[in-house]
């Protein structure tokens, strides 16, 4: 479940202290998602992350995951950055310079396919990321 994300270039927030140091002073854009072990997770989106990354003609500058239940203490500090968004496994977030400019929570996921979550993170990315080297 990890190494689903972690094979594409995510990198890992396993504490808080991990978690602030990207949040602080972060500049440039980021995809955040917060992993579970649900099957809307698996499912729809990991698998939509990841064709998202693939079929977009942007990248982010970074790609972030904590996962939720597990880096308890990690995921608790990334939802103090994605507030006003209440607490939600799974869930991804697009930031720009530290701020979310686009969500999708797990009531956007569950019942979604992963390509209807590729579509949706591919129109957000090419929005507010860089184009493609």
């Amino acid at each position: 479940m990890r190494q689903e994300l972690t094979a594409v270039g995510f990198t890992e927030l396993k504490d808080a202290q991990q978690v602030e140091q990207v949040f602080t002073g972060q500049t440039g854009t980021a995809l955040l998602v917060v992993n579970s072990v649900c099957g809307c997770a698996a499912g729809a989106a990991r698998p939509g992350v990841r064709l998202a990354l693939s079929k977009s003609s942007a990248n982010p500058e970074h790609l972030l995951t904590v996962f939720a239940g597990q880096d308890v203490e990690a995921t608790a500090q990334v939802r103090k950055h994605l507030a006003p968004y209440p607490p939600s496994s799974p869930c991804i977030a697009l930031l720009r310079d530290g701020k979310v400019v686009h969500m999708l929570e797990r009531h956007h996921i569950e019942g979604h396919s992963a390509d209807m979550i590729a579509e949706n993170l591919i129109a957000a990315i090419d929005t507010y990321c860089a184009v493609k080297a």
